[in-house]
C-alpha cells in the first residue's frame, strides 16, 4: 500500500536531516507502528506522506499514487487523526463532522446518516448537539477519529490517538480501530505507549535519527533482542535510556 525509496527531508536552517534515506514498505490492511523517541523523525515522516511538506530528495507511493503526479487524489486515500484536536471548539460536534465530511464532497442524508452511526459506535450520540468545547479530552479524540473517517480512507494515519484519554476511551478507539482494519483500511499508528503497539500492531518499524533502525512483528523483535520482555525493552536496549528533550 505503501512504497518509500531513498526518502530524506532537512528543514530550512536546520543542521541535520530528519529523516535521511529512508526505505519502507507497507502492506495493504497492515496495522503498521512507528515509534521512536522524541525528534527522531515518525512525525515529519507522517508529515510528508500525508502530503503536508514536501521531501527534500526521494520519493514515496500510496496506492501506486505519487504526490508529484496526484496530489489531490492521493489526499482522498487518507485520513488524518492529527495529535493535536482538529476540530471547531464553538460548533458542536454534529456541526464539526457535517463540515468535515462537506470537505471530502459528502452531503445528504448520506453523511447525516454516516455520523450518526460512527457516534453511535464510539458512544457519543447523546452529546451530538453539545459544543465540543464542553467535551472532555476522550471524547475530542473520539470525535477527531470519526472527522478522519467519514470519507471511507485506504489509509489512516494516527499520531497519538490515545494521548492524554482515559481508559475506557482507549479501549473504546483501539476497538474501533480494530474493526476499520478487519473491512480494509490500512493504519500508521505512532506512539509512545509500547505496550498499546506491541498488542495493536501487526508490524513495528523504531526509527532513531532519521533512519529506521529494525522493523518486524513484535513478537518476533522481542524474541530477537537479547533479555528483552516486551516491546518497550527492544526501545530502549535499540535507542537508549538518555532523556530526548526536544525543542
Amino acid at each position: 500500500m505503501i512504497r518509500i525509496e531513498q526518502l530524506s527531508k532537512k528543514y530550512k536552517y536546520a543542521d541535520t536531516y530528519s529523516l535521511s534515506n529512508l526505505d519502507l514498505f507497507i502492506a495493504e490492511k497492515e496495522i503498521f507502528g512507528l515509534l521512536g523517541p522524541n525528534g527522531a523523525g515518525k512525525t515529519t515522516l507522517i508529515s510528508l506522506l500525508c502530503s503536508l511538506i514536501k521531501p527534500t530528495s526521494g520519493l514515496f507511493t500510496i496506492d501506486g499514487l505519487t504526490y508529484k503526479t496526484s496530489k489531490n487524489r492521493l489526499k482522498q486515500l487518507i485520513g488524518i487523526v492529527p495529535q493535536e484536536y482538529a476540530l471547531y471548539p464553538s460548533l458542536t460536534a454534529f456541526e464539526n463532522l457535517m463540515y468535515f465530511g462537506s470537505m471530502y464532497g459528502l452531503k445528504g442524508k448520506a453523511l447525516k446518516s454516516k455520523i450518526n452511526q460512527t457516534m453511535d459506535i464510539l458512544g457519543l450520540s447523546k452529546f451530538a448537539n453539545k459544543k465540543v468545547s464542553t467535551f472532555s479530552g476522550g471524547m475530542k479524540r473520539r470525535i477527531n477519529l470519526i472527522a478522519s473517517i467519514l470519507h471511507e480512507p485506504k489509509v489512516l494515519f494516527l499520531d497519538e490517538p490515545t494521548v492524554g484519554v482515559d481508559v475506557q476511551s482507549k479501549n473504546v478507539i483501539i476497538e474501533y480501530l480494530r474493526i476499520l482494519n478487519e473491512k480494509g483500511t490500512t493504519i500508521i499508528y505512532t506512539s509512545h505507549h509500547l505496550n498499546e503497539a506491541e498488542d495493536f500492531c501487526t508490524k513495528v518499524a523504531i526509527i532513531d535519527h532519521g533512519k529506521i533502525i529494525t522493523q518486524g512483528q513484535p513478537k518476533e523483535l522481542i524474541s530477537n533482542q537479547s533479555n528483552a520482555n516486551n516491546l518497550e525493552d527492544v526501545f530502549l536496549a535499540l535507542t537508549g535510556k538518555g532523556l530526548r528533550d526536544h525543542a
